[in-house]
């Protein structure tokens, strides 16, 4: 599970790659994770993500945002499952079994969790890996689509697509008629805010029971690396629609990002030219540096 936490929302853009001779990466739910990662799963389901999956269809507002899809139930629409449920194929049909989850953040784990739970044979386990299987693991892992914790541009990718209600699966028709029906849009959402409240979950070696909170220094590079993804996001969201209110929105997180990108000299090239590339390349150049005298003003204070 995610160590740099973001969730929300998310859920979920996959960044898996794939060409089309295979089949899309499916997700297998949370219970896979929960073996080895049971303190991320307590803080999991202490949030309004894990929560969601029981009460969220009932909000005041559901059934006009579904009709207006075209659809009759939110756990049956493949419109709402894009952020809103952890579905797994079964028989050849998806199920949602959960709210926004692991997957959420990771990219669905069926072609990536047997690399990503083998430690080097099936009676080793994870304290006994050798570090030259944990680096093979790792990369292993990443080539077969798993979004690592240290990949932010891609965590936060997927959660400012979804908090952004711009989604590359979901239709511009569809984003249009949500809105017009009560679905939230808020332009304003950010990263590090929400990441670091309730979804908080970084666990690291020696104590893997503490859940550890981010320096400043931390804190002001995912500001950064989100704002990034924000810009991205909402560059290409504004090409979905035409619907005022959508694009008043997603001006407004492109206003934002700007503002604070033009404080960082490394994000001359995004800023350019904004795409997931840049957006990586970004976060990569600025992986070691401490960016809170550049934007220590704006990082919260609170967290949601």
């Amino acid at each position: 599970m995610l160590r740099l936490a973001a969730f929300a929302v998310s859920a979920f853009v996959l960044v898996a790659a794939h060409t089309p001779a295979q089949a899309e990466p499916t997700a297998v739910g949370p219970e896979k994770c929960e073996k080895c990662h049971r303190e991320e799963i307590k803080v999991w389901q202490g949030t309004q993500h894990f929560k969601s999956f029981k009460d969220i269809h009932r909000h005041k507002d559901a059934k006009n945002i579904i009709k207006a899809t075209g659809d009759k139930q939110m756990k049956r629409s493949d419109v709402c499952a894009t952020c809103h449920y952890t579905s797994v194929a079964e028989s050849g049909k998806s199920r949602p079994v959960a709210g926004p989850s692991c997957e959420s953040c990771h990219g669905n784990a069926s072609e990536w969790i047997n690399v990503h739970n083998d430690y080097g044979g099936p009676n080793v386990k994870r304290e006994q890996e050798s570090p030259e299987h944990k680096a093979k693991r790792i990369t292993s892992a990443k080539a077969a689509g798993m979004i690592r914790p240290e990949m932010l541009y891609d965590v936060a990718a997927n959660c400012m697509s979804c908090h952004g209600l711009a989604n590359p699966k979901l239709s511009g028709e569809h984003a249009a008629a949500m809105l017009d029906n009560g679905h939230p849009l808020k332009p304003e959402y950010e990263i590090v805010e929400y990441s670091q409240g309730t979804v908080r979950h970084r666990f690291y070696p020696p104590d893997l029971t503490k859940n550890t909170e981010m320096t400043k220094a931390e804190m002001a590079r995912l500001f950064v690396i989100g704002q990034a993804a924000a810009l991205v996001s909402a560059t290409e969201a504004m090409k979905k629609t035409k619907h005022a209110k959508y694009a008043e929105a997603q001006q407004k997180r492109v206003a934002r990002a700007k503002e604070v990108l033009a404080k960082v000299p490394e994000a001359s090239a995004l800023l350019a030219s904004p795409s997931a590339d840049a957006g990586r390349a970004l976060a990569s150049s600025i992986a070691t540096k401490d960016l809170s005298g550049a934007v220590g003003n704006w990082l919260p204070t609170k967290f949601k």
